[in-house]
């Protein structure tokens, strides 16, 4: 078959199979689990790719997760097709659990759109046309939240990394990939497709301000009080703000989980958590430093001692042009029009494929079809049709393009690609960013 013809055969089989896909999307959105705890997300994942596909998965990849491989018998480069499991909390969202959990974030979009794209490689039978391997991946943890919960599980040595994709690269899921693509939902308005995002890493950050207690009221002199302690570090920070260059984009943005125990007793101990956002590495590091001077000056002018427990935060998103050129045309070609999408995007938010377009050459556009923005109370899929089936069309596309002819436009991104890191290299900055600091 001519790569037209495979390409006409992987759209048409999308079509006939386009319930399926949004009403596997539709049930995963009914039921969000939180990362690291998407135990029934997997086995949904787990059985369409076996019943509808009749692929067999490896369950539990990073603690929760599957994988299924296809074309495994063949010589030439893999391709990973991405989708990630974990809901958000939220609330205020109308559809959100009674423990908060919502699919806000758009994820349910994502792991549809990923069998999406599995059926109209599969099911048309492309897939045996082309000259490389493909593998769908469903990963846990993308959101980086619930950090006592994945502290617990990193103290049981059932995870090293909080983000799911960091924990892959560990344990080695990745290393027989060559090229990595998925994306995200976004509210496009009038435009169908965001293409080329960039986007801020980050550094967490678990704080602990220790101070004395004594009775609130008839001896607060008797105490140190780590309440005032973390208000003026947030204070300390602030000031700092003005040293942030604008091109670096840094956000810190704190929460305080714990402001004391009881209202008449000097509260002793004080728990923040954080981000240290940024857009390069380099101003990740420099940021940090200056946020983490705020901090321990904080907790010195009152008396107080601070632990400050650094954690390895996702790296900014990359942009492949080679990648993008590729994806683009698929646009074209499914009928979107350049008018109708948007080149270049900037997130000051962070995401775990960032870390994976560090180490080889990936695709992470966002596609329309939803209102709202992510992660609020006004989040709603409104198109469902955009919302899935766009991005099930463009990724299957995309993989028809980069492994057809002997796989040779995947090879050709490949010849020229250089990574800024090596696995080795990116395992050693992640753990020099995993220490307690304490004063």
């Amino acid at each position: 078959m001519t790569k037209e013809e495979l390409k006409q055969q992987v759209l048409k089989v999308i079509e006939e199979n386009k319930d399926l896909i949004i009403n596997i999307g539709r049930e995963i959105y009914k039921n969000p689990e939180y990362g690291y705890k998407e135990f029934e997300t997997t086995k949904k994942v787990a059985n369409f790719l076996k019943n509808e596909l009749n692929l067999d998965s490896e369950e539990n990849i990073a603690y929760t997760g599957c994988r299924a491989r296809l074309n495994s018998e063949k010589q030439g480069p893999k391709v990973a097709i991405l989708g990630e499991l974990d809901g958000i909390s939220c609330n205020e969202h109308v559809d959100a659990l009674e423990n908060g959990a919502s699919h806000t974030c758009g994820h349910n979009i994502q792991i549809a759109g990923m069998l999406g794209a599995a059926i109209g490689l599969i099911k048309s039978e492309a897939h045996k046309y082309l000259d490389g391997k493909i593998d769908f991946i469903a990963t846990p943890a993308e959101e980086f939240v619930q950090l006592e919960y994945r502290s617990k599980l990193k103290e049981e040595g059932k995870i090293r990394f909080f983000g799911g994709k960091q924990e892959l690269i560990r344990k080695g899921a990745f290393d027989d990939v060559n090229m990595s693509i998925m994306f995200h939902a976004q509210a496009l308005e009038d435009k169908k497709v965001l293409v080329g995002p960039v986007s801020n890493g980050f550094i967490g950050k678990q704080i602990k301000f220790i101070g004395k207690e004594s009775h609130a009221g008839s001896a607060p002199y008797e105490g140190i009080n780590a309440l005032n302690a973390a208000m003026l570090a947030i204070n300390n920070v602030n000031a700092q703000r003005e040293t942030f260059k604008e091109e670096d984009r840094v956000r810190f943005h704190p929460i305080i989980t714990k402001g004391g125990d009881i209202v008449n007793v000097v509260p002793a101990d004080v728990r923040m958590e954080s981000y240290v956002r940024a857009r390069t590495i380099k101003s990740m590091i420099d940021a940090n430093k200056k946020v983490n001077r705020g901090l321990i000056a904080g907790a010195m002018a009152v008396g107080a001692e601070i632990e400050i427990t650094e954690l390895p935060g996702y790296l900014p998103i990359l942009r492949h042009d080679d990648m993008e050129d590729v994806l683009k045309e698929n646009l074209n070609y499914m009928g979107i029009d350049d008018s109708e999408i948007i080149d270049g995007g900037d997130f000051t938010g962070s995401f775990d494929f960032g870390d994976v377009s560090h180490i080889m050459p990936t695709l992470h556009p966002m596609f329309g079809g939803i209102t709202g923005a992510l992660h609020t109370r006004n989040y709603k899929i409104i198109d469902e049709e955009k919302a899935y089936l766009y991005p099930a069309k463009a990724m299957a596309l995309t993989v028809v393009d980069l492994l057809f002819d002997d796989a040779k436009k995947a090879n050709e991104i490949l010849k020229d690609f250089k990574p800024l890191m090596t696995k080795e290299e990116y395992l050693e900055f992640m753990n020099s960013n995993d220490k307690t600091i304490k004063k």
